[in-house]
């Protein structure tokens, strides 16, 4: 697997399917492990960076997952940002120094980095709301590598990691949500706070400091020392429900209330999104949640879910530049997004209203 096979197919987590999926994109869950014998990735020299990727690497293949390994310390600064927009490394990895870098498998699902803030960071996706599921899937993944790995773990404090919020466990259990409804009705600041009153964080499209485009957002726990997985899960399972009704009644009350403004807002968005010359990434995710939104009400056909979510991750700047095989500027880029929107959404249209 190549970073150029990439941009010729899209992850699972995309597909638009499973339980919920109208408004939940997917579900996911992060494990930090840490090997025994080994300081933080903070306090590793680059030797000791480089014997715990060579570790990680054998425990890899005797887990027999079929999976490719980037090395993202070889990486050019365009080939991280790639792999940044997909979801597949974080930030933090991109910026590192030394031996580091993220094993993936072809349909996207696992992603394993190495030597970010801790030695590994397991990650599992898929979509819809499917929370059990992942747990089950990364579950079975995190025993495998222990296999060939000794973890760095305590009897008393649990798993071992760099940063005390996520002693114990070391999980991060997500969703990501599309939430355009309570954003229209200005009540999505009021959720948030709700949110944070029982210890879920509320972040954006690329995680942790990142601005929540398209109306996207990443709902997780904060910490899990002193809380099983399975609570941890559970507190997810009975919560982001409530969220899902408050943003179909959010939906709700724009179709009864302004259904021709709402139906006007869409087919704008779409129109755009099909004949635009030129655009913003940011207009894009704009436009392309309010598309999602039509879709799902039943103000457009021809155009699946699926596809909309893929435009969120193939408009972004770096995978418009590796497809065209060169470094673009922004007018260039821009130019480049409008061309590659206008070629996907050619075929679809908006319902007629009666």
């Amino acid at each position: 697997m190549t970073l150029d096979d990439l941009t010729r197919t899209s992850g699972e987590w995309l597909r638009g399917a499973g339980p919920e999926s109208d408004i939940v994109m997917c579900s996911r869950i992060r494990l930090a492990r840490n090997l025994a014998d080994f300081p933080f990735t903070n306090r590793a020299s680059r030797s000791e960076k480089a014997e715990i990727e060579a570790h990680f690497k054998s425990a890899l293949e005797g887990a027999k997952i079929e999976a490719g390994y980037f090395d993202v310390n070889g990486m050019s600064n365009l080939d991280r940002q790639f792999l940044v927009e997909r979801q597949l490394i974080s930030r933090e990895l991109s910026s590192g120094e030394g031996p580091r870098g993220v094993a993936v498998t072809p349909k996207e699902n696992i992603a394993i980095m190495v030597n970010e803030e801790d030695h590994l960071r397991i990650q599992y996706m898929l979509s819809g709301f499917r929370l059990p599921q992942v747990w089950d899937e990364i579950t079975a993944l995190d025993d495998q590598l222990e296999d060939d790995i000794a973890y760095a773990y305590s009897s008393s404090l649990g798993y071992l990691t760099a940063c005390p919020t996520n002693v114990g466990t070391g999980i991060r259990v997500g969703v990501m949500v599309h939430l355009p409804g309570l954003v229209a009705n200005k009540q999505i600041d009021k959720v948030f706070r709700a949110l944070q009153k029982i210890n879920l964080a509320v972040r954006g499209f690329y995680g942790e400091g990142s601005q929540a485009f398209g109306d996207f957002y990443q709902i997780s726990n904060q910490q899990t020392l002193g809380k099983s997985e399975e609570e941890l899960i559970k507190i997810l399972t009975d919560v982001v429900p409530q969220v899902l009704q408050y943003e179909r009644s959010a939906r709700q009350e724009l179709v009864t209330g302004r259904r021709q403004h709402l139906h006007d807002q869409v087919s704008r968005a779409y129109g755009v999104l099909k004949t635009a010359q030129t655009i913003s990434s940011e207009e894009t995710m704009l436009l392309l949640s309010s598309v999602r939104m039509g879709i799902n009400l039943g103000l457009i056909d021809d155009l699946s879910i699926a596809t909309v979510n893929e435009l969120f991750i193939q408009t972004q700047p770096a995978f418009l530049q590796k497809l065209r095989g060169s470094e673009l500027g922004v007018e260039e880029r821009n130019v480049a997004r409008a061309s590659y929107l206008r070629s996907r959404l050619g075929n679809g249209r908006p319902v007629e209203e009666g």
